[in-house]
């Protein structure tokens, strides 16, 4: 009854996190609809390849040739036997709860625990879940369809306060903890998110070691250590074949470094993307502002009359003369290239974190407020490249990421955290507030008074149309300049207006936060109905944000989802085709950002943020310059496929054998050409170059006769050796297709190199009439095999042995967590009952 009683509080706050996360989606939970996610819905086609093969063998493949010609489903399908069980424990842990609903409830959960692991009261910690869940980005990605980064971003805060509990010299309680939300974090495949957090946890490791050294318990320091890397060790194990083989693919990745020396070398980094690729989406640096004041650079990329603020400022004679122009104009004036949401944390979340900065004691203030500023500095990408350059040239990996801007997600997470500190020092000093009440006062002046200003000069946080959208309107046929003026003039004071609502509304919220403190500090307020109100405020003045961004209007019947994709005429043409291995290029869509085509087709183009480098390569310098040719050349003949010079025009789409494109015609329909130039699923070559490097491959590439000749690094000399001419009797043919299994019937007269249409990628395998060959690669990105003469059967396999190895692994760290669980429950059970002498190192516990 004693343990009841003690745990009530916590299952209370549990329950509160299932009743706000519920109630956040309430709407679309009850009537069965769900969230439209591009990403979502762009994994539907390039996965279907995939479904239907486990659907025939009761296997996972881990090759799919839907998307890109090719590629590795490492990261679009991660999913390994050994976590098969794992994944039963995370389900329980969000309690079964819906999709979207989970998410949310995750968020708050996993923050609790990080709390509560901090020695917070309950209602605190409640309070401090929430400070942290509804910051805008993590409702902004949900929306976006990132789960994977939601996930990551959930399971983080518990797995700090594994550390917490290790350090605070619980070592058997943060052994634990570490190692299952270890798991479950690494689980989650978000890298980004985890790397970026590492930094959260290097500051908090610095800020205890500090500690130790001051109070002379560096013993308990190392020892707390070694259980965390123990830990640490057990959760990445238990994820062995997942890390091994995203660590494995991102060397061929576009996260990986391009063997290609590029002209523009200072564009380039050491061991990962190029510098303009990975700050494409940097945070301005007044755009910082944004976590005080949310519409501070007009909030997201949407148009300017869906909102009701700045539509009360529009100019009617301008609205009746061109009805659409505030269509036309995006409410976000920020420099990112477009943005769902802004990073808002809580107005008077950032009042708190402020206080904490002169409240709290100790080095991990200071931890916290470092990781703030690195987080932020880092946010502003090319707009504070020194800094940027020097992390990209000499911290590890940190050149593998893009979109510099979601590093902010340190500063979404540190200044919660150092503001509940500031709640937890008020709380459990009633007096301190009266003695510092001059620091509150100079809080309220750099959040208030600078949300004042704002509101007071809007144009503060710069100006408010782009050039891009001066040039626009002065580019509109017949507008003369004064016309031009008053529509800039006019969308200048619809955004001013935007930005100085929402100043006032932060205004409003810090006051009403600071007068509760206030209240509580004259002792007219109890300590737990303060908690209680600021938690009212925070969840209203967060939620009333979220739902500009996550809001029931982006939820469809679930019917939607659920229903099949349509083929087009164009679709249900080339499905009559029943060849076995062919690729089909879409002109009439955006060919490299979407994945309908592959629900049908194994396409040319695809959408994957992390597709193989050499192929985005080749997309780069042939296959878009190939595209545009083709499309002059077919428009030119009138569609006749045979009066186009088809080998000239697009070598490299035959090579890839894009047997079909279908092109767009008026009306918004389609139509499908064959392309009668295809060079089919392989042929023999009469003659091969080697070359010195990479660059000389990739150029050579555009220069020879790709139907009879091949280049490849000098590398593979020793595996391929020379070609030997044929003639038209030598044969390739494909006999039997699986994604992960070509077999072929190769037959020639003098023998010789067999180039494959298929990507090349380590891990592939082949076997010539039963016997083991090695693969080389030709053309920058194609598999080759020499051959002997005479008539053989060619396997090319990817079923890559590591899997066994990592999954044997895995199931040995599963089997060390289950025991020390085991373990620990079997020495409380002991310790409760007397019986014995407790553990060392359970007296932690």
């Amino acid at each position: 009854m004693k343990t009841w009683k003690r745990f009530l509080p916590d299952v209370v706050a549990v329950v509160l996190f299932a009743v706000i996360s519920f109630a956040y989606f309430f709407v679309p939970v009850t009537q069965g609809k769900i969230l439209y996610r591009h990403d979502a819905s762009a994994g539907v086609g390039s996965a279907q390849e995939m479904a239907a093969y486990q659907e025939r063998t009761g296997e996972a493949t881990r090759w799919t040739n839907a998307i890109f010609g090719g590629m590795p489903t490492y990261q679009m399908s991660p999913s390994y036997r050994s976590t098969d069980g794992l994944s039963q424990v995370m389900n329980a842990y969000h309690l079964w709860l819906p999709d979207n609903v989970w998410f949310l409830f995750a968020y708050l959960l996993g923050f609790y625990i990080l709390l509560r692991a901090f020695d917070f009261r309950q209602s605190l910690a409640a309070l401090g879940s929430v400070m942290w869940a509804f910051s805008s980005y993590f409702l902004i990605i949900i929306a976006a369809g990132h789960l994977w980064k939601v996930m990551a971003l959930a399971y983080l805060p518990p797995m700090i306060a594994g550390v917490v509990l290790a350090y605070r010299g619980r070592y058997l309680s943060g052994f634990i903890v570490t190692a299952i939300f270890t798991a479950f974090e690494v689980k989650a495949n978000h890298v980004q998110m985890t790397y970026y957090y590492l930094f959260v946890i290097l500051f908090m490791v610095v800020a205890y070691l500090v500690k130790a050294i001051r109070e002379k318990r560096l013993a308990g320091f190392l020892k707390a250590t070694g259980v965390l890397a123990a830990a640490a060790v057990i959760g990445i194990a238990i994820n062995l074949s997942n890390l091994y083989h995203t660590w494995q693919y991102q060397k061929e990745s576009m996260r990986g470094k391009s063997e290609l020396v590029k002209a523009d070398k200072a564009n380039q980094t050491s061991s990962g993307l190029d510098r303009d690729y990975i700050t494409q989406w940097s945070y301005g640096i007044d755009e910082t502002l944004t976590l005080l004041v949310p519409d501070a650079k007009g909030g997201a990329s949407v148009p300017l009359s869906q909102s009701e603020t700045a539509m009360k400022k529009a100019d009617p004679q301008i609205q009746s003369m061109i009805p659409q122009l505030y269509d036309a104009f995006p409410q976000y004036f920020g420099t990112q290239p477009g943005t769902s949401g802004p990073v808002y944390v809580g107005a008077f979340v950032l009042f708190l974190f402020i206080l904490g900065l002169f409240l709290v004691k100790g080095p991990m203030k200071w931890a916290l407020a470092a990781a703030t500023v690195l987080s932020v500095l880092l946010s502003w990408g090319h707009n504070f490249m020194g800094f940027t350059d020097f992390f990209l040239d000499n911290i590890p990996m940190y050149a593998k990421f893009r979109t510099v801007a979601s590093i902010l997600v340190i500063a979404e997470f540190t200044i919660p955290l150092l503001a509940a500190l500031a709640l937890k020092r008020l709380v459990d000093e009633p007096d301190l507030l009266g003695r510092k009440m001059k620091f509150a006062y100079v809080s309220l002046a750099l959040t208030a008074g600078v949300a004042a200003l704002i509101a007071l000069f809007p144009d503060m946080t710069g100006p408010f149309v782009s050039d891009q959208e001066r040039q626009m309107i002065n580019g509109i046929q017949g507008m003369d300049s004064n016309t031009a003026g008053t529509i800039l003039a006019n969308v200048s004071a619809m955004r001013a207006a935007m930005v100085s609502a929402d100043a006032w509304r932060s205004v409003v919220v810090i006051l009403i936060g600071f007068a509760l403190l206030f209240g509580y500090r004259m002792k007219k307020l109890r300590a737990d109905y303060m908690i209680a109100a600021l938690l009212v405020l925070c969840l209203v003045d967060l939620w009333q944000v979220d739902k500009r961004y996550l809001n029931d209007g982006m939820f469809v019947p679930k019917s939607e989802r659920d229903m099949p994709q349509q083929p087009t005429a164009a679709d249900v043409e080339i499905l009559k085709d029943k060849g076995l291995d062919y690729r089909v290029l879409n002109f009439a869509s955006n060919t490299f950002n979407e994945n309908e085509t592959a629900y049908f087709h194994k396409s040319i183009g695809g959408y994957h943020p992390a597709k193989l480098r050499r192929y985005q390569e080749m997309i780069d310098a042939y296959i878009v310059p190939e595209m545009q040719k083709a499309m002059q050349a077919i428009a030119a003949k009138g569609g006749n496929m045979q009066a186009v010079n088809g080998a000239k025009v697009f070598p490299v789409l035959n090579m890839l054998n894009t047997k079909y494109f279908i092109l767009p015609l008026q009306g918004g329909t389609t139509m499908p050409l064959k392309n009668p130039y295809a060079q089919g699923n392989g042929w023999f070559v009469d003659k091969i170059s080697y070359v010195a490097d990479a660059n000389a491959e990739y150029a050579q590439v555009g220069r020879i006769d790709v139907r009879h000749a091949a280049v490849a690094d000098k590398a593979f000399a020793a595996v391929l050796g020379q070609a030997v001419e044929n003639g038209s009797a030598a044969t390739v043919r494909l006999e039997k297709y699986e994604p992960n299994n070509l077999r072929y019937t190769v037959s020639s007269k003098n023998g010789g190199i067999v180039v494959f249409s298929e990507i090349y990628y380590p891990g592939w395998t082949a076997t010539v009439d039963g016997q083991p060959a090695e693969l080389g690669r030709v053309n920058y990105i194609l598999r080759a095999l020499r051959v002997k003469p005479g008539s053989h059967t060619v396997v090319l396999d990817f079923h890559p042995a590591s899997i066994s190895t990592t999954e044997t692994v895995a199931y040995i760290a599963m089997a060390i967590l289950i025991l020390a669980v085991l373990g620990a429950g079997y020495m409380k059970f002991r310790r409760r009952k007397g019986t014995g002498e407790p553990n060392r190192l359970m007296a932690g516990a």
